[in-house]
């Protein structure tokens, strides 16, 4: 495959930035399956709050994937009554396992393109 369209192949997968609270395991996971992920620690971005962390994914093109559901459904809802643009926001329960995360934010990653994402507040 030349590698334009390889490039263009990669712009349908959503980017991932993973806030702090996410399991160092979650994200390994992905990252050993190819997706493009950065995380709040990579990022050397700990323990900035949760208006610094979304607005770096939005700066990165990013998705942001956390486990903190309340302040991430207002942050959402603001960015939408303000008309600005995020690239996704991902809410995950706390599971048991981080097998059990990683195959319901796998699901929701083979079935959205990045451009489905802009916008979006998505449960796993």
């Amino acid at each position: 495959m030349p590698e334009s369209a390889d490039q263009e192949l990669r712009a349908l997968y959503v980017r991932l930035y993973f806030d702090e609270d996410v399991s160092a395991g979650i994200v390994e996971n992905l990252r050993q399956r190819g997706f493009d992920v950065l995380s709040a620690r990579d990022a050397d971005r700990l323990h900035l709050d949760d208006d610094a962390q979304l607005a770096f994914a939005v700066a990165e093109g990013r998705a942001l994937f956390t486990h903190n559901r309340s302040d991430f459904e207002q942050r959402h809802r603001r960015y939408l009554a303000e008309e600005r643009r995020h690239y996704g926001i991902i809410l995950a329960m706390r599971r048991p396992s981080d097998a059990a995360v990683v195959a319901r934010l796998l699901a929701l990653l083979n079935s959205v393109t990045a451009d489905e994402m802009v916008n979006q507040l998505r449960y796993v």
